[in-house]
């Protein structure tokens, strides 16, 4: 399987305060399996393996009841900076600032220019 194409959707994240229950469901739906992700100190964030994937596809965000629930879909840029600069000029609103995590993966999340929340992320450079 190849590396997915920059600017394609890459990622998606659930996040929800009964992650257990989601991991549940989604497991004996589909098949998905999950990997504690640590790389970022005090989040519970189960990376989310489905049937084929030779890793991680996507995730399950615990975020403790400190956000409503939501899914969303993340596009991998080649750089994160540059597509928030571009997206703003066209009327996307920055919701989250860009964060780097341990391993070195970038990611931001915005909202569209009608408001639909989406995310950007840039892998390490190799």
């Amino acid at each position: 399987m190849n590396a997915p194409a920059l600017n394609s959707v890459a990622w998606f994240e659930i996040g929800t305060d009964r992650a257990e229950e989601v991991k549940e469901f989604y497991g004996e739906l589909f098949g998905w399996q999950y990997k504690l992700n640590t790389d970022l100190p005090g989040v519970d964030y189960h990376a989310t393996i489905t049937p084929g994937a030779p890793g991680p596809v996507g995730g399950i965000f615990d975020h403790a009841g400190k956000f409503a629930d939501y899914a969303i879909f993340y596009v991998l840029v080649a750089d994160v900076a540059a597509t928030i600069e571009q997206a703003t000029a066209l009327g996307a609103e920055v919701l989250m600032e860009p964060v780097t995590d341990a391993s070195g993966f970038t990611f931001a999340r915005l909202a569209d220019n009608t408001g639909h929340h989406f995310g950007v992320f840039s892998t390490p450079e190799a």
